[in-house]
């Protein structure tokens, strides 16, 4: 039984960004913001990129910004999302167990009003708008500040092609992400030409489920939370 996980490395791999400025300047007035909402690890690389630059630095590692940020809500979905903000970052969260945006926007709901700060919402690019449509319905100040762009990884194509030559056609694939869904989904149905009906598909939550369902892939099982045991548990379903 082989199965394909399409799923980016760990390593973060951000390099220099032109999001990071604006990014910084708002990190450094927390007295702006009723708190933060993580959606993805790269959000807060992003934030940890900006925490690298020298006066930022300077004022977190000296309590300064720190602190002030520490008496804010900070919501996350996903228990490696909320690991990093904990390890990088060294503030406390909420909502990991929520399992997606859709969730963890009615959490954030029961918590803050129309009277809150405004939320700063560090995320990328091809963000859905699911959490901050839920936000805005229900009079939630939020602003968004996209922070980082999904791209390609420049040797994909030829892992896939390695894979395919190698392994032969996979009993299931799993997307972690709408955008590996984007880049790799018209490589995989070339790759697999006659036999892409044979496999089954599996998505990491329902933000993934929607864009492979938009692609007109039928989603034989989605993990219940982002996990490792819950996507396994999924997987092993349908198997």
């Amino acid at each position: 039984m082989k199965v394909l996980l399409l799923k980016e490395p760990k390593e973060g791999e951000l390099g220099a960004d032109p999001y990071i400025q604006d990014l910084s300047k708002k990190l450094s007035h927390p007295e702006g913001y009723g708190g933060l909402i993580f959606t993805s690890p790269r959000a807060v690389e992003a934030v940890t990129l900006c925490l690298g630059e020298k006066a930022v630095r300077e004022e977190w590692n000296n309590n300064i910004l720190k602190d002030k940020w520490k008496e804010k809500s900070v919501y996350v979905v996903g228990k490696s999302t909320a690991k990093l903000v904990v390890k990088e970052i060294g503030l406390v969260t909420q909502g990991e167990d929520s399992g997606n945006a859709e969730n963890l926007a009615e959490h954030i709901c029961n918590k803050e009003s129309s009277n809150s700060l405004p939320l700063l919402f560090p995320c990328g690019a091809l963000k859905r708008e699911v959490l901050p449509e839920c936000l805005r319905e229900k009079g939630v100040p939020l602003e968004c500040l996209t922070v980082y762009k999904t791209s390609q990884h420049p040797f994909f194509q030829q892992a896939l092609d390695n894979y395919f030559s190698e392994q032969g056609i996979p009993d299931i694939i799993t997307f972690f992400s709408p955008s590996g869904v984007k880049f790799c989904l018209s490589t995989i149905k070339k790759l697999a030409g006659a036999f892409i009906d044979t496999i089954k598909f599996a998505a990491i939550g329902p933000t993934t489920a929607d864009a492979m369902a938009t692609e007109g892939l039928t989603v034989s099982c989605t993990a219940e939370k982002p996990t490792a045991e819950d996507l396994a548990a999924s997987i092993r379903r349908v198997l």
